[in-house]
């Protein structure tokens, strides 16, 4: 994991934080307007042969931004890994928040934990993690890879993926938090469902920031304490 936590923020303030595995780069789901602009602004400026790949480059993040905030999606990251070919292994891990209609979340929670206890065989099963009891579901299902359809056809390409989800309960007794990884690299599924569960071992409702420094000043407190006892016998 990299040192630093994401902070997830609502209106008012972060609604949580979690560790970005190492080789993950965060992707800003609400760019500022100006920053947009300054990009279009570059774009343009591009040489006539860089131009065209640029711009289908920005319409595609604009694209998938807009595609992630119409799904309640509160925080993306794109991973790119080595592989032994000499290329690159993507994924794509999302953080999302659903409020329960009608219902307690951790209620709903344990009745999808329950049947996933009972139904081993279809990649299911529940967790205890630190933040809070969920579960974890995977498959294997056709998704729509990148790249135009092939020639003379209107149907997009396909492709193979694995997908990870972990389902935790939120920090209000009505959400749901959800977070889900899925990649290309369909034979490394145990490795990627290890990232998936070390993020959710980090997933917090707590900035991790004033936790380590309740935790110095516990520790410098009893240090102080230590030492008046040792003076004092």
């Amino acid at each position: 994991m990299n040192d630093d936590f994401a902070g997830l923020e609502t209106q008012s303030k972060p609604l949580l934080w979690y560790g970005l595995p190492h080789g993950y780069l965060r992707l800003d789901l609400n760019p500022p307007f100006e920053r947009v602009l300054e990009l279009v602004k570059q774009v343009l400026s591009l040489p006539d042969e860089l131009r065209g790949h640029a711009e289908r480059v920005v319409r595609f993040y604009t694209g998938i931004v807009g595609l992630l905030n119409a799904q309640n999606v509160l925080g993306c990251a794109l991973g790119l890994h080595p592989d032994e070919s000499g290329g690159f292994m993507s994924s794509v891990l999302t953080v999302s928040a659903f409020p329960t209609t009608g219902g307690n979340a951790k209620l709903v929670l344990a009745s999808l934990a329950g049947s996933a206890a009972d139904r081993p065989d279809e990649g299911m099963r529940p967790l205890d993690l630190p933040c809070g009891a969920g579960f974890l579901a995977e498959k294997i299902r056709r998704a729509p890879a990148p790249g135009a359809p092939p020639e003379g056809s209107d149907t997009a390409p396909e492709g193979t993926v694995w997908q990870g989800t972990v389902a935790v309960t939120g920090p209000g007794a009505r959400d749901i938090v959800v977070l889900q990884l899925v990649t290309s690299a369909v034979d490394l599924a145990d490795s990627y469902r290890d990232v998936l569960l070390g993020v959710a071992h980090t997933l917090s409702f707590t900035d991790p920031l004033l936790t380590e420094a309740a935790d110095s000043s516990n520790r410098q407190g009893s240090g102080a304490a230590a030492a008046i006892e040792s003076d004092f016998g």
